[in-house]
């Protein structure tokens, strides 16, 4: 068997759970810590006990020299081991508990000692800074050992220095109080360290909740997958924190949202502005797939809170579903306007083969030419009215399939919009969806009668719906044209509230509005002005005199545009 890597049995002695190496670290940061504070503590402590016993042995020299007695003594005896002086020293030293009180003469001769042998002789150490007149305090060596000193000069009555008192306390008891301190102190630590382990521990449990006691090879492999998927799906994913600011956006919702990363970090409102999509993902309007509008795009939004306060939110982009929906809700339409016509047709037939049957040509004749003057008088009223060819096609449709649901479609009278539009499919949107509106509004209802108007004031188009239906109350008039509102049931490929939000994005984007007021003599009228729709007519007056010439040419087109024309356009839309 090959021996093992280093490197492999390094691994091994390590611990591979987030909360084991967290415990690790903060142990051995707790003990580091006890140790350094222990070692900070000692180092001044040692120097302070030092300056306690200098200080103390200056204060009993001090106290020393402050006896007039003694000066007098030095002055008129000799130095003996029974003389006042020495007499005096050693009931000071006794009584004080310090290691040696000197008396010494200008000559630095001692006329006191512990070891009465050494009155008479010169002190160890020099006395000269304490005869100068000044306090001394050091640590030193002398004839008794090293000892923590204290020198003052001594004075006689008239002031003048007749000599020194030096007074030393022995060095070893103040390393045995610092001895003493130690175990006190490493009490006091390992207690610090005890506290401190078990603090690292209960920190590090919650580390093992909270990562789920992984590794961090395995956190960093969970964010290395958590990147690829987030960027990687095709659904546009929002976490917010419980600020309601953005955390995190991928780069489907960075696309479906029209944003850049730049809204990271920053508040929701003022990273996407007001609107129905703020308002769905900062959890003000609640609920499962939520349907919103975000420029051009629809979007179904879902939104889960977190553990933390925030949230998550998902986005879908519903647009080209939504648009094949509609698309397929005209073509049922259709299909059944076409199932009517053939119905309205053979019943035509049979009345013709009626008439010819009994011979009577000439009615027959005049059947036939009432059948297809209806048809041809629509299709001119429209377009001597509505020069631009797809609007035109849309309200000749619009117009049979109305006639089918039992419903008067009406192009008024001051309608005249010339063939210079700049977004011709846009406007085919706005009317459409308002005209399916008013068609579902009246249908079922007595005399019902929608009216259409379309005027030019410039460049800007002017767009009114009147319909004779129950109209609309004054409270949901700014409701309707909410993303995801409709009083409909919704139809088999989704949702409805999609259609009238369209109309005034779209007339918001041109710099116009849209809106809706009581109709008179009853029912509801939408107006939509949309500035800058039209070409300037002084650069396409040509070209508007062309297409109204061809307008014979093209009714055949009109009429096959029953097809659906306004379900081409780039936008999907619905009812209301």
């Amino acid at each position: 068997m090959s021996p093992t890597p280093l490197a492999r049995r390094l691994r091994l002695g390590l611990p591979r759970r987030v909360f084991a190496q967290v415990l690790l670290m903060q142990i051995a940061i707790a003990v580091g810590v006890a140790v350094l504070a222990t070692g900070l503590f000692l180092a001044p402590l040692s120097a302070q006990l030092d300056d306690e016993a200098m200080r103390r042995a200056l204060a009993i020299a001090q106290t020393t020299a402050a006896q007039p007695q003694i000066a007098v003594d030095l002055q008129r005896t000799a130095p003996s081991r029974t003389g006042p002086v020495q007499a005096e020293a050693e009931r000071i030293r006794k009584a004080s508990g310090a290691e040696y009180v000197v008396v010494m003469d200008m000559r630095g001769i001692r006329w006191s000692h512990r070891s009465p042998a050494q009155i008479g002789r010169p002190v160890s150490t020099s006395p000269q800074q304490a005869l100068a007149g000044r306090d001394v305090m050091e640590i030193d060596t002398g004839t008794l050992g090293r000892s923590a000193r204290g020198k003052v000069p001594l004075r006689d009555a008239g002031d003048r220095i007749v000599g020194a008192v030096s007074v030393g306390i022995k060095y070893d008891s103040v390393r045995a109080r610092l001895i003493d301190a130690i175990p006190g102190l490493f009490a006091y630590a390992g207690g610090a360290m005890a506290v401190g382990a078990l603090a690292a521990y209960l920190i590090s449990r919650r580390v093992q909740r909270q990562t789920r006691d992984l590794a961090f090879s395995d956190i960093a492999a969970l964010l290395a997958e958590r990147e690829a998927m987030l960027h990687g799906i095709r659904e546009g994913v929002v976490a917010l924190d419980r600020g309601s600011r953005v955390r995190l956006l991928n780069d489907e919702a960075q696309r479906l949202l029209g944003v850049g990363a730049e809204a990271i970090g920053r508040p929701l409102d003022d990273a996407l502005g007001p609107g129905r999509t703020t308002d769905v993902l900062a959890g003000r309007v609640t609920g499962t797939d939520l349907l919103t509008v975000r420029g051009q795009r629809v979007l179904v939004a879902n939104r889960m809170p977190t553990e933390d306060g925030g949230a998550v939110a998902t986005l879908r982009d519903r647009t080209e579903l939504e648009q094949l929906g509609r698309e397929l809700d005209s073509t049922h339409g259709l299909i059944d306007a076409l199932r009517a016509q053939d119905h309205e047709h053979a019943n035509r037939m049979h009345t013709l083969l009626g008439l010819l049957e009994l011979e009577m040509y000439d009615d027959a004749v005049e059947f036939i030419g009432e059948v297809v003057g209806d048809h041809r008088v629509t299709s001119e009223q429209v377009t001597e009215k509505i020069h631009d060819p797809l609007l035109a096609a849309l309200l000749v449709g619009k117009a049979t399939v109305a006639t089918e649901r039992g419903v008067a479609l009406w192009v008024s009278d001051r309608t005249l919009l010339p063939d210079r539009l700049v977004d011709p499919r846009g406007l085919v949107t706005v009317v459409g969806n308002l005209v399916d509106n008013a068609l579902d509004a009246v249908a079922g209802t007595p005399h019902a009668r929608v009216e259409v108007e379309l005027r030019a004031e410039g460049r800007t188009a002017v767009l009114r719906i009147r319909d004779t239906g129950p109209g609309i109350p004054e409270e949901r008039r700014e409701l309707i044209f909410t993303d995801g509102w409709s009083t409909k049931q919704p139809p088999a490929h989704g949702k409805r509230g999609i259609g009238l939000s369209l109309v005034r994005r779209l007339a918001e984007r041109q710099g116009g509005s849209a809106e809706v007021t009581d109709a008179d003599g009853g029912g509801a009228e939408f107006i939509v002005v949309l500035p800058e729709a039209l070409t300037d007519p002084s650069l396409t007056q040509k070209d508007a005199t062309e297409n109204t010439g061809n307008t014979g040419n093209t009714g055949n087109t009109w009429s096959a545009g029953n097809t659906g024309t306004d379900r081409s356009t780039g936008y999907p839309y619905g009812e209301s």
